[in-house]
């Protein structure tokens, strides 16, 4: 990453980013912390990781997901639909703020992703292990229809929803194996 530059350019009210070995903008921590919208789309900053920040913020999600597990399916079905709803619209704004769709750091998605994973699935570890794995296969390979939607929807929908199917995808397989091994 480049040397950090000045956070903010008082003569033209924009933030000033530092720029990442592929040209990407790349907020500091610090910027985070003053944009409470980036905030929670860089899922809680865990998005700034250098390497695999998709990963970094699945594993994040882990913790909030153990806070909802013991809630009744359809109390849970709901937190989902609300923090999908909350994530369009963070991952657009994000989006807006960097300048960039898609940012690799935005994982807001990948948080919600994996909590459609895990929808109803055994309690312990390797239930959870598996959930983590398959979604994050189905995310970053995104067989099809996944990457049709990736290429065509754009914006804070567009954003949320890839990683919507492979939550799902990888929902179905948990559940296939689960429903195997009783």
């Amino acid at each position: 990453m480049n040397s950090p530059t000045p956070s903010h350019n008082a003569s033209s009210n924009t933030t000033i980013f530092a720029i990442d070995a592929k040209g990407r903008p790349q907020p500091s921590f610090k910027q985070l912390l003053k944009n409470p919208i980036a905030f929670l789309a860089f899922g809680f900053g865990s998005g700034l990781m250098p390497k695999a920040p998709g990963t970094a913020g699945t594993v994040a999600a882990i913790p909030l997901f153990l806070l909802l597990q013991p809630l009744s399916l359809y109390t849970y079905l709901a937190v989902i639909a609300i923090t999908f709803i909350i994530g369009v619209y963070l991952c657009a704004q994000a989006s807006k703020w960097l300048n960039v769709h898609d940012h690799g750091g935005i994982v807001w998605d990948e948080f919600v992703g994996l909590w459609i994973t895990l929808i109803a699935v055994p309690t312990g570890w390797p239930w959870l292990v598996l959930g983590f794995v398959l979604f994050r296969f189905f995310d970053m390979l995104k067989p099809w229809p996944i990457s049709l939607a990736d290429k065509y929807i754009h914006g804070g929908f567009g954003i949320m929803f890839d990683d919507v199917l492979a939550g799902l995808a990888a929902l179905a397989c948990l559940q296939g194996v689960a429903y195997w091994l009783a």
